[in-house]
């Protein structure tokens, strides 16, 4: 057993450390609260598991003493850097993370409850104590603030003084000894232990026996990822350790790096670079993927190191070994080679880059195939920019010099200046398809994509293909084929969007398979000079799904939660099918480290939902489903008790008019729009209907119901378009009707201002 003080202690004289493998600090505001108030209300949290060992035998983050025998803490870190941020009011050495979830903490001492601050709440009032003052300086500098409540002095000084004993409480340790508990047995061990988190993946353990022969190692890698990321490219850790492996063993599994030494490593990794610089700049250069979002099969990328690093020189021989490898490379991305990134796969390439090289790679691609590498129509049929051939339309843009609708330049660099940055436009109106009854996966397909210079898609607006095609055409001859926009003018018409996406996804199969082909028989034109990248802004919210991702990201940021990747492709590992193009999707978890992937799939009728759960994703098919997912899950972590719902509805003919207007939009949108508001249904009979219009209002995103309502062109059938009618406004605030107000506005709906 060891008190919290002792162990605060050691960590301030580097005695309690993290291993090197160990994940950063992942906890959220709500969570450091849960555990305030179940150390406050002496409620069990849990031991702690050590590792206790000598200096050689790992590598440690956070500093290290001069010699003799080091605890590792292995279970615990989450709740000790809380403990730690909180008493000492400042992150431990070792910490990796958001310090602002432990920061500004107050206990307030006459309900005793953990808020963190809030100036219009607790500005002015001395009973909501700092915590880490209380622990840094003790009592005395509240006793006078406490002089005012006479009555309750003893009481609350009794609370704090409860509350500063904390640093007393102890914990249970168990200590892992003994010369035999290596690196390998004791990541096992933790593994064991987290079992409820995500375990160490296989490049963690070959990294943190990397940084017990070459401590700087994560460090500079860190370092490397970093440059790439300010170039717009971002890659993971293991990711990194891939092309490292490739280039320093020629071979697929972590634990090929056993026998390479700190020296060989430090030079692999520096070939390594060096390789994926070369693949990035031809990449970049000649193909025009210049940005994170446009970056085809990363997994691909150290099969292309390996056979650099094989090629003398190191790099390219020369224009044409460029463009056949960027031609399987283009190919192994596009049919999802890498999707799992399995080291079967990765073994049987590395084995082929030795005995035949890129023509090998080729031939084996073309196998694996069934001996066909065309791009046809139909690959086009994705939506959203998370289709693996969205970057292909970004290539095609940018290889084929095709011209804004504007200006008539071509969409490069050198041509544009400093005119302005490019947009993903839709060709026909997002508003103008959902209004015509098109669905979301026909209005965000891939074939209703092009590239326009940001002033150009700003003047469009939310025009009708019918009337700027002609006006673009008459004043840049031409223009518009550059673009591959079938020219009959009759697939111009809303009526025919679906035969204008069949005609455009034959003209752009037919560009794509001409340019590829030429890439692998060295006839694929090539520019002056290599292409320049080229910023591409995000699209204005003008599309109430957009808004909604947008505001659920935001809210989710602001519980603590990790930053989703969006419009993601999410691909079978056995296979490479794309089984879902998730709106946004957190690999690792809302919580890095704890719990499954999760996935937002809102055309779920387009997705493989049992095979995303067979592979142990977590799928929601509604913004309102998983943020309220995620709230409960923070009260759950935080101990709130639910607040008692209000029994008793306002009397009254305008209540009673509301509450029947409430329950006559859910059956106008069933049987008017088609639209079956099940959850708003079951909030109905939750919590009535004046309640359920105000947590609809006072929710950071707009709801499914709306967005689906909008999509239909009925906001009329919203429960903002009834708090907005004049006789309901006694029933809400002047702050809650202008939220209605201005969603409805922001959406084009025009009764929003009467």
């Amino acid at each position: 057993m060891a008190t919290l003080s002792v162990l605060l202690h050691q960590i301030d004289h580097g005695t309690v450390l993290l291993p090197e493998f160990q994940r950063g600090y992942v906890w959220n505001r709500d969570q450091v609260r849960g555990l305030m108030r179940s150390l406050y209300k002496g409620y069990p949290v849990g031991g702690l598991l050590l590792w206790e060992t000598e200096p050689e035998m790992a590598s440690v983050r956070g500093g290290a003493t001069d010699g003799g025998v080091r605890l590792l803490l292995l279970d615990g870190q989450q709740r000790i850097t809380s403990l730690y941020g909180i008493m000492r009011g400042k992150p431990p050495a070792f910490f990796e993370g958001d310090s602002s979830a432990f920061s500004n903490l107050r206990f307030n001492v006459e309900d005793e409850t953990f808020e963190f601050y809030g100036p219009a709440k607790m500005r002015d009032d001395p009973r909501w104590v700092d915590v880490t003052r209380l622990f840094i300086e003790g009592l005395e500098p509240f006793i006078h603030a406490f002089g005012q409540y006479p009555d309750k002095f003893s009481t609350y000084l009794a609370r704090l003084n409860r509350l500063k004993n904390l640093e007393n409480r102890e914990f249970h340790e168990e200590k892992i000894t003994g010369p035999d508990k290596n690196v390998d047995v004791v990541v096992d061990i933790f593994n064991r232990v987290n079992s409820g988190g995500t375990a160490l993946s296989k490049g963690d353990l070959a990294l943190a026996k990397i940084c017990a022969q070459w401590s700087p190692a994560r460090q500079v890698m860190r370092d490397h990822l970093q440059q790439w990321h300010a170039k717009g490219f971002d890659f993971s850790l293991d990711w990194l350790l891939r092309n490292i492996t490739a280039v320093a063993t020629g071979r697929a599994v972590f634990t090929a790096l056993d026998s390479v030494t700190d020296k060989e490593f430090e030079t692999a990794l520096a070939k390594s670079v060096g390789c994926v610089n070369t693949l990035l700049g031809a990449v970049s250069g000649r193909l025009g993927l210049d940005h994170d979002q446009v970056l085809m099969g990363r997994y691909a990328i150290p099969v292309v190191s390996r056979l650099l690093h094989l090629t003398p020189g190191g790099g390219f021989l020369d224009g044409a070994h460029r463009d056949k490898v960027l031609f399987w490379y283009v190919h192994a991305a596009l049919w999802g080679r890498f999707a799992g990134s399995t080291e079967t796969v990765l073994a049987q390439d590395y084995d082929m880059v030795e005995r035949s090289g890129i023509d090998g790679l080729i031939a084996s691609l073309e196998r694996w195939r069934g001996g066909n590498l065309d791009v046809r129509p139909h690959d086009f049929e994705g939506s959203t920019r998370g289709s693996r051939f969205y970057p292909l339309l970004y290539m095609l843009t940018r290889v084929h010099g095709a011209r804004d609708f504007g200006s008539g330049l071509q969409l490069h660099a050198e041509m544009l200046g400093k005119l302005t940055s490019l947009q993903v436009h839709h060709i026909f109106p997002k508003a103008l398809l959902y209004k015509a009854g098109y669905d979301r996966v026909h209005v965000n397909a891939v074939a209703n994509f092009c590239f326009l210079t940001q002033n150009t898609n700003l003047v469009i607006g939310k025009r009708d293909p019918e009337e700027y095609f002609p006006e673009a055409e008459d004043k840049h001859p031409g223009v518009l084929a550059s673009q591959w926009i079938p020219m009959d003018r009759d697939l111009w018409r809303v009526d025919r969007y679906l035969d204008f996406l069949e005609a455009r996804r034959e003209l752009l199969a037919q560009a794509a398979q001409s340019f590829l082909a030429g890439l692998r028989d060295g006839a694929a034109p090539v520019a002056d000079e290599e292409l320049r990248p080229v910023a591409v802004l995000a699209d204005e919210q003008d599309d109430v799904r957009g808004a909604q991702i947008k505001a659920m990201v935001e809210e989710l940021a602001r519980l603590g939660y990790a930053e989703p990747a969006l419009d993601s492709e999410i691909a079978d590992p056995a296979t490479g099918r794309a089984l879902a193009m998730a709106e946004a999707f957190w690999p690792d978890g809302l919580q890095p480290g704890q719990g499954k992937p999760v996935v937002l799939e809102l055309d779920p009728e387009v997705a493989d939902l049992p095979r995303l759960e067979e592979l142990g994703y977590e799928v929601f098919t509604s913004v309102d489903a998983l943020l309220g997912y995620a709230t409960r899950r923070n009260e759950t972590a935080a101990g709130d008790e639910q607040a008692p719902q209000e029994l008793t509805a306002p009397a009254g003919p305008t209540f009673a008019e509301f509450d029947s207007a409430m329950r006559s939009i859910y059956d106008r949108a069933r049987s008017e729009a088609n639209y079956h508001a099940s959850y708003f249904l079951s909030m109905l009979a939750e919590h009535g209907s004046l309640a359920t219009a105000r947590k609809l209002l006072h929710s950071p995103a707009v709801s499914d119901g709306f967005a689906a309502l909008w999509e239909r062109g009925r906001l009329d059938l919203t429960v903002e378009a009834l708090v907005v009618r004049p006789q309901f406004t006694e029933l809400f605030t002047s702050a809650e009707i202008e939220v209605a107000r201005h969603r409805l506005a922001q959406f084009g709906w025009a009764s929003a201002s009467a």
